[in-house]
């Protein structure tokens, strides 16, 4: 006994200990003293928020390394706060007696409560054993150390009480409920301040278990603690479902007392929703036990396990809140100064976005230290450093959920970096880069399902800003992805972890002229990146220096700009690889784009999306894109560029498939030599509201798949000719308030599978020819509009009587 007590005291004490005797051993000078008490604290602190957690009644000496870990953490604050003063000396002894304190409780205290604690386990051992060696054949007798209750929340918690009262009302209605959130959001914190609720402990009493389930998950060991915690031996399990059977069989005893809540934090998701995830949620779903309540907290959202509850970041003065508690401790030695400005610390706080986790990190770091270092980290953020470099745990906690992702998947989330902060990015835009980056992609699917997955993951916000809009099949031109700001600075640092050289994207946002050394000077860097994103502000001269980049596959420019015109470099030229060009103006003005000229030389070019500029008369570039399959315009001036009747359009673009025109306002209709684009499969005018008339010959686009003429308010009504398009399987006609009727022509379209016709209000009778649409599956439209189809006895109807204005933009 006394030889196995020593070895487990030299185990347990180890290197933390020795530090203490080697310097008690000579007099030490007080620059070593307080290297080792630094040291120490460093060493005790994980120790220290273990104890803290668990709700065991604590040692003595626990309370006392708490008490003193506490206190000396404020000393060596306040020490270091002082060397800006001449009140420094005052501290030397107290930091002095302190470490006496440190070496009594660690060489005499603590190893003799080790030792008895060793002895009684010991005890507790030989008994155990004894008794399973009779009448308990095949299982562990109860040692005591499962532990799964509910650790203690911080002391001090901002923005919760409304998520807290929230999903307690979940938890009454619902059996499983999943709280998700990106890593260092406060789901764990949220989770336990519930279990530590008054009215949760009432209803679940004893019976509310916490468990840890992590990245890889062992789930006998999880089971063994929840045995282990309810004082009952503990069965040697074969295999994991051996364990969830058994684990079944403990809760379902267990609710005879009270009813059951299992916390499951950390729970981890499967990086491919194809797949099921490591853990099997699934399992304890099926547990058919009465009052049987499930809590998981995780970064993913886990569809259709439970009901979903996403905790959002922190706003304003919550926000405010938690930075000043963590900024400007209230112990009475220092509060806020001066030379601190309400202005300075708000912009901090802004600069954190919310993220629980990067207040308490900047919060920490800036703690005690004079102004001009918070002006200068402030500078250094605006100058491109990343707010990830703040401090230890936020980028280790970000980055932690990226490991999970595929290598594909990853890759999308890194090419979300290359748009600018605090921007929605257009679902569009994604997936025109993704169908030349990774792999072709027939109406956006692959892209749509890489975003819900990243989505899944709390990656970024996937939404729909007007309803509807994705109701087309293949349309998402009001779907927009969302990304906090920290979120895209890992993007960008992920990004950048090779040689500027070997990048996949290389990612550039200038301030004004300032430009990097290696773009001006003669010899330039090869760039071998296949994606290549350029930012620039307003200050911006669009005086552009010459880049090599010869394997740049998709150019991304985003601007903004006083001036009348936005001027394309010149080095695009040599872009014989270029696929995909992304231009988007973020500026108030709408500029008009010069050097237009530069996109005949790229003879790649498969898609362009234009967005807020203005596009010159065609005529006058005479540009000829062979190559050229897609066009988006997104709230542009192309009336110009439409209207000039020496426009050899088939000639120019041989081999475009789709049109896109969103918001293009000057629109005033669509030119006759439209129709000659015979390789046309797609055409979409959404929210013009000047166009009252479609070209008569639009009956000569042959190839043409799908027409949508969304929310043209004006339109009147659609050409005879349209029934020469034989191979149209949708047409959406939704939101065209002055249509007041259809052609004779509709029922010659023989492919036609769905037609959209909600918001038709003018719409007053239908042509007999309808009857002759074999392959129409379903009319959606209002019940107005579905009066005239019912007249006719056609009953797939689907009825949205939703009343929305978002046409009105």
């Amino acid at each position: 006994m006394e030889f196995l007590g020593e070895a487990v005291l030299e185990k347990v004490i180890g290197e933390l200990i020795k530090p203490i005797f080697d310097v008690g051993k000579k007099a030490a000078s007080f620059d070593e003293i307080l290297k080792q008490v630094r040291s120490i604290l460093k060493l005790i602190e994980p120790i220290v928020h273990e104890i803290r957690k668990r709700d065991h009644p604590k040692q003595e000496s626990e309370k006392q390394l708490i008490q003193l870990y506490e206190e000396g953490d404020k000393l060596i604050q306040k020490y270091y706060r002082a060397h800006w003063s001449i009140n420094k000396w005052k501290y030397k002894g107290k930091i002095t007696a302190f470490y006496q304190s440190l070496i009594f409780l660690f060489k005499f205290r603590m190893p003799l409560e080790q030792f008895n604690t060793i002895r009684e386990i010991l005890a507790l051992l030989q008994s155990q054993l004894k008794y399973g060696t009779g009448e308990v054949s095949g299982q562990i007798g109860y040692l005591g150390s499962g532990d799964c209750y509910a650790p203690e929340p911080p002391d001090f918690t901002v923005g919760l009480d409304v998520p807290l009262r929230q999903v307690k009302e979940l938890l009454v209605k619902e059996s499983v409920v999943v709280v998700s959130a990106p890593g260092g959001c406060g789901k764990t914190t949220l989770v336990q301040k519930l279990c530590q609720d008054a009215d949760v402990k009432g209803k679940f009493k004893d019976n509310i278990f916490f468990v840890t389930v992590s990245k890889a998950p062992n789930i006998k060991l999880m089971v063994r603690e929840l045995f282990e915690h309810n004082h009952r031996p503990v069965p040697e399990f074969q295999t994991d479902q051996h364990a969830i059977k058994e684990l079944k069989r403990l809760l379902t005893e267990q609710a005879e007392k009270a009813p059951v809540l299992l916390v499951l934090d950390d729970v981890w998701g499967s990086p491919d929703i194809r797949v099921e995830p490591e853990f099997p949620l699934q399992e304890f779903k099926k547990f058919e036990i009465p009052e049987f309540r499930i809590l998981v907290t995780s970064r993913y959202k886990f569809p259709g396990f439970g009901s979903a509850y996403k905790l959002n970041l922190l706003h304003g003065e919550e926000a405010m809140k938690l930075f000043r508690h963590l900024a400007f401790p209230t112990d009475g030695d220092f509060t806020l100064d001066e030379d601190f400005d309400e202005d300075l610390v708000k912009e901090i706080v802004k600069r954190c976005g919310g993220f629980p986790l990067a207040l308490q990190v900047v919060a920490r770091s800036l703690c005690g230290l004079p102004v001009e270092i918070w002006k200068s980290r402030l500078l250094e953020w605006s100058e491109g450093q990343s707010i990830l470099e703040s401090g230890a745990g936020l980028l280790d906690c970000l980055q932690s959920s990226l490991a999970s992702l595929k290598d594909k998947l990853k890759e999308c989330f890194m090419d979300l970096g290359s748009f600018p902060e605090d921007k929605k990015i257009p679902v569009t835009a994604l997936i025109d880069m993704w169908a030349e980056l990774y792999k072709p992609d027939k109406n956006g699917v692959h892209a749509i399902s890489r975003l819900i997955e990243l989505s899944l993951q709390s990656l970024l916000n996937l939404v729909v800003t007007r309803k509807g809009a994705t109701e087309v099949e293949g349309c998402y031109d009001d779907a927009f992805v969302l990304q906090h700001d920290l979120l895209r600075e890992l993007a960008i640092r992920q990004s950048s972890q090779e040689p500027m050289e070997e990048r996949k994207r290389l990612i550039l946002d200038f301030s004004g002229n300032e430009l990097p050394d290696w773009w001006t000077e003669e010899k330039q860097p090869c760039i071998r990146a296949r994606l290549l994103s350029i930012s620039t502000d307003e200050m911006f001269s669009s005086s552009w220096c010459d880049m090599q980049v010869p394997e740049v596959e998709v150019l991304i420019l985003n601007f903004q700009t006083r001036e009348n015109n936005y001027t394309l470099p010149e080095f695009m030229k040599r872009m014989d690889k270029l696929k995909v060009l992304v231009l988007t103006n973020y500026g108030f003005s709408i500029p008009e784009l010069t050097n237009f000229s530069v996109l005949g030389s790229l003879s790649s070019l498969k898609r362009i999306r234009l967005e807020r500029v203005s596009i010159p008369a065609l005529c006058n570039t005479m540009v000829e894109l062979k190559n050229l399959e897609k066009i988006t315009l997104v709230m542009c001036k192309i009336n110009q560029a439409f209207n000039s009747s020496a426009i050899q359009m088939p000639v120019m673009l041989p081999n475009l498939k789709e049109i896109n025109i969103d918001s293009c306002n000057d629109l005033v209709g669509l030119p006759e030599w439209l129709c000659d684009l015979v390789q046309l499969r797609k055409l979409s005018i959404s929210n013009c509201h000047k166009p009252s008339t479609l070209p008569e010959g639009m009956g000569r686009l042959g190839n043409l798949e799908v027409l949508r003429l969304h929310a043209c308010t004006k339109l009147l009504g659609l050409p005879d000719s349209i029934g020469g398009l034989h191979k149209l399987t949708v047409l959406d006609i939704t939101g065209c308030l002055r249509m007041t009727k259809l052609p004779k022509q509709m029922g010659k379209l023989c492919s036609l599978r769905k037609l959209y016709m909600r918001r038709c209000s003018g719409l007053r009778e239908l042509p007999p020819s309808i009857m002759d649409l074999k392959q129409l599956e379903k009319v959606i439209c209002d019940t107005e509009t579905a009066e005239l189809w019912e007249e006719h006895h056609f009953t797939n109807l689907k009825i949205d009587d939703t009343v929305d204005l978002d046409w009105l933009r």
